[in-house]
């Protein structure tokens, strides 16, 4: 029943219940947009207008008096606990007594059995909530089909009662049933211009399809929700951005979903949502967790848990109880274990199992064997291991990785090495599985975030071996299993769509604009905050991309071996502490410990801050002499700890490196081993493959490209475009984004003298700056043909950032992730003039036949401290 628009009159019977109408949809208004204690003052402001009235007819009173308690039921429930808001609604219900039976009855029935359908749900008992949303479909079906005239208003109702009821349905493990509810709900809201419901019934689609773990099919309804209620109902976004929360967390992107959250709370708080508040500090916690902030994992997780007992909502506290298991487990993993924590865990797991939560019963029993484990009580542990169900196809991958590691660390328990191994291989590939359907290039490398307990498992345990030639080739073939899974993948042709260049185009503008407001010293903190959003927005739009690429088999030592030559690689790889160096050559593969990682990682950064600080081109000199000496000292310290115990090995060979950790920020002809040697930095062998392969596609010609602000750019591109017979020039003003985009496109070599700068935040919006705007990795990374080599004179461009398992992102690894397959690009900040030098002499000896890493490498020797150019790729 549709209730009449009104207007507050001054007195009467008739006046006293618009005034209370009024007041009522104020109230749910209000209740709408989570802003629940206005909407429990307006909603008791109603019932005393109709409570002070003497002569409101009575039908009229408990139609009101419903309508008004069943939204109150929930705001109460929302603020204070779900018993005092069922109360409530046994309450009305026993007033509904009173009515005589016809459709208004009906209609009021089905109110409060959906508004109590949707408390059970948002405490966990999901399957007591169904058995209301059905009735409440009952009654809103037969009310349909007996009206007459406009069936808008019943239509609404019915779409969202067929939205909760199939979100119940996707809950509670009946899919079939929830994507019938849900695709009727879009369908009928569609039809009938409903667009918040739209947006609703395809917010609810999108969880059900994080549930089942389709991500991108997720985000792509994620993404369509949030323009709806952007557009329509803004005060529905925080529960979706709740969602997208989850869906992130479980494609590992923890730091994204981290910050998400930090942008929600002070809202969560400010408005006094209690279940969201407390799920919003659960994901945090998880997102702290995944990271390694213990302490803030385990403070959001007891406040939630706080929250949740207040709310009434025992299952939700009891999956917080569960997240403050998981940090004491953590702990304990890695220190000593208390004598209490197993037995509470496994309290738990049976708590769970009663309240019907059987993948977080599964997970908390998990916990305790690995607690067994660690204690040497392997019978016990396997005990309860024998207890854990299977996982079903749905299960979240978190949760099939637990079982993998809790299946090799018995193993291993039982001194089963081969098994041990074999577990780990196998929840790393299921994890593959799951990476080969994600389309942007953040989610794909996301994912190791999953498999990084389970590969570091695996490599410790191969360390443990010994250091034979077949020890050396076991821990490469795991090292390629378990980093820079992105580089694996030949990317298919990816179209973006018309709203995804619309935000890169935002994105662009502000940060020009931002660009601007620094130079001219205006203030710049809302153009950064609009900035940082507009990233997000273009960011996440990409998530819902189709897969990135095919998959390419994991380099083998043999395949590495037989396309070496001449050359040797040196796979780096860190254990807990300790830093190990593979070498790969055509003869074989030698495994040597080198000391301590945390030392070297301290190293690299310090020679990085000593770069930087000697890049600026007008340095007084004695300055210049005291930062080169100290850059040299660690440039020494990093050499002696890293090749010189190599060189037995190695020789005179060109050089292949696969870095770890700070290693990335280290441009190697710095070190005295690789003065003038020829050397290329690759993510993995795998990627190095890939950049060699016999039959790249074909490209030809040369594109030099000049952007702003940069003193020598003008007479360095003309400079370098007389060493190339076949070279085209986009100089000021010509060198705009969509120009340099479109010719990058097949080109041979690209080579763009531009201001960069590297984004640690979100890297694949770090960036070239031209005359229009600035020129992302995200775009780069996305051209159909790469060029085949790309030079960058830029700062720090071939700097990334290192996502878990050796996961590098960046403007120079996004061109490599996109089929380049040689960039050169500067690891630190660098000068204008030692800039032009360098590339002049780089680009004579392309001229005169060498390869790009022997050109590198001769330009590089004359000034490696003021040139700390790197090779990236196949050199």
């Amino acid at each position: 029943m549709s209730v009449p628009a009104a207007t507050p009159s001054d007195g009467g019977s008739t006046g006293a219940a618009e005034k209370a109408r009024l007041l009522h949809r104020r109230g749910k208004k209000a209740a709408t947009a989570d802003r629940h204690p206005t909407a429990i003052l307006l909603l008791k402001r109603a019932l005393a207008v109709l409570d002070a009235a003497q002569d409101v007819d009575s039908v009229v009173r408990v139609e009101i008096r419903t309508r008004v308690q069943a939204t109150l039921a929930y705001c109460l429930a929302e603020t204070t606990s779900l018993d005092e808001g069922a109360a409530l609604l046994d309450r009305v219900r026993a007033e509904l007594a009173e009515l005589p039976d016809m459709p208004l009855k009906d209609e009021l029935h089905g109110l409060i059995d959906h508004n109590h359908a949707v408390l059970l749900c948002r405490v966990g008992r999901i399957k007591d909530g169904i058995v209301l949303f059905d009735s409440d479909v009952r009654h809103t079906e037969r009310r349909l089909a007996e009206t007459t005239g406009d069936r808008t208003a019943v239509v609404d109702w019915l779409v969202t009662s067929l939205s909760n009821r199939g979100n119940a349905h996707g809950t509670s493990g009946s899919p079939s049933l929830a994507v019938r509810d849900l695709n009727r709900a879009i369908d009928l809201a569609r039809e009938y211009g409903l667009h918040e419901r739209v947006g609703i019934a395809t917010h609810a689609l999108g969880n059900f399809l994080q549930r089942i773990g389709d991500m991108p099919a997720a985000l792509r309804r994620y993404e369509e929700a949030n323009r709806l209620f952007t557009e329509h109902e803004p005060g529905l976004l925080l529960r979706l951005r709740l969602d997208q929360a989850e869906a992130m967390l479980s494609v590992g992107l923890a730091d994204e979903a981290g910050r998400h959250l930090d942008e929600v709370l002070p809202e969560m708080r400010r408005q006094r949502i209690l279940q969201d508040h407390a799920e919003a500090e659960l994901f945090r916690g998880a997102a702290a967790l995944l990271e390694g902030e213990v302490r803030t994992a385990r403070r959001m997780a007891v406040s939630a848990h706080r929250r949740l007992l207040r709310r009434g909502s025992p299952g939700w506290a009891a999956i917080a109880a569960l997240m403050i298991a998981r940090v004491d487990v953590q702990k304990a993993l890695d220190a000593r274990v208390p004598a209490a924590l197993p037995r509470r865990v496994l309290e738990l797991s049976d708590q769970l199992a009663v309240l019907r939560l059987a993948d977080a019963s599964a997970q908390a029993r998990m916990l305790a064997v690995r607690l067994e484990v660690k204690l040497g009580n392997v019978d016990r542990a396997a005990e309860l291991f024998a207890a854990v169900p299977t996982p079903r196809p749905t299960s979240a991958i978190d949760h099939r990785m637990l079982v993998r590691m809790c299946r090799a660390e018995l193993a291993l328990a039982r001194g089963d090495r081969r098994a041990a191994l074999a577990q780990a291989k196998a929840g790393l590939t299921e994890l593959g599985r799951m990476r080969d359907s994600l389309g942007a290039v953040e989610l794909v490398s996301g994912s190791a975030l999953h498999g990084r307990e389970l590969g570091d498992f695996a490599v410790r345990l191969v360390l443990g071996c010994g250091d034979s030639p077949a020890d050396a080739r076991r821990l490469f073939t795991w090292l390629e299993r378990t980093r820079a899974q992105l580089y694996r993948y030949d990317p298919v042709e990816s179209t973006v769509d018309s709203e995804l260049r619309e935000r890169i185009a935002e994105v662009r503008r502000l940060s020009r604009a931002l660009l601007r407001a620094r130079l001219d010293g205006a203030p710049t903190s809302k153009l950064e905050i609009q900035y940082a959003a507009a990233q997000r927005d273009a960011m996440r739009l990409g998530w819902s991309e189709s897969p990135w690429g095919k998959p390419r088999p994991v380099a083998r030592p043999r395949d590495v071996m037989d396309r070496l030559g001449d050359r040797a690689l040196i796979s780096f790889a860190a254990s807990d502490d300790s830093l190990v160096a593979v070498v790969v050559l055509a003869s074989g593969v030698r495994m040597v410990r080198l000391g301590s990682a945390a030392e070297v990682n301290e190293r690299a950064r310090r020679l990085h801050a000593d770069l930087n600080a000697l890049a600026p081109d007008h340095l007084p000199p004695p300055l210049v002499e005291v930062i080169t000496a100290s850059a040299r000292r660690e440039a020494e310290r990093l050499d002696e700890t890293l090749l010189r115990p190599l060189v037995d090995l190695i020789g005179d060979r060109d050089l292949v490196v696969v870095p770890t950790g700070a290693l990335y920020v280290v441009p190697w002809a710095v070190l005295p081993t690789c003065a003038s040697r020829p050397t290329v930095v690759v993510p993995s062998a795998t990627a190095w493959l890939s950049t060699t392969r016999a039959d790249p596609e074909e490209a030809s010609g040369v594109l030099l490209v000049r952007g702003p602000g940069l003193v020598a750019a003008e007479d360095e591109i003309d400079r370098l475009a007389g060493y190339h017979s076949d070279a085209r020039t986009l100089g000021l003003p010509d060198a705009r984004v969509s120009a340099v985009l479109k010719a990058l496109d097949g080109v041979e070599l690209a080579h763009i003298a531009a201001h960069g700068e590297h984004e640690p935040d979100n890297a694949l919006f770090s960036r070239l700056e031209l005359i229009d705007g600035a020129l992302f990795a995200h775009e780069v990374g996305r051209v159909r043909r790469p060029p085949h080599r790309v030079v960058l004179s830029a700062c720090e461009l071939a700097l990334n950032r290192i996502r878990p398992g050796d996961e590098p992102l960046g403007f120079a690894g996004a061109l490599l992730a996109g089929g380049a397959l040689t960039v050169i690009a500067a690891s630190s900040k660098v000068g204008d003039q030692p800039s032009a030098a360098a590339m002049a002499d780089f680009h004579r000896n392309l001229a005169n036949g060498a390869a790009p890493a022997v050109a590198l490498a001769e330009a590089v020797a004359v000034d490696p401290f003021r040139r700390p150019f790197v090779c990236l790729g196949s050199g």
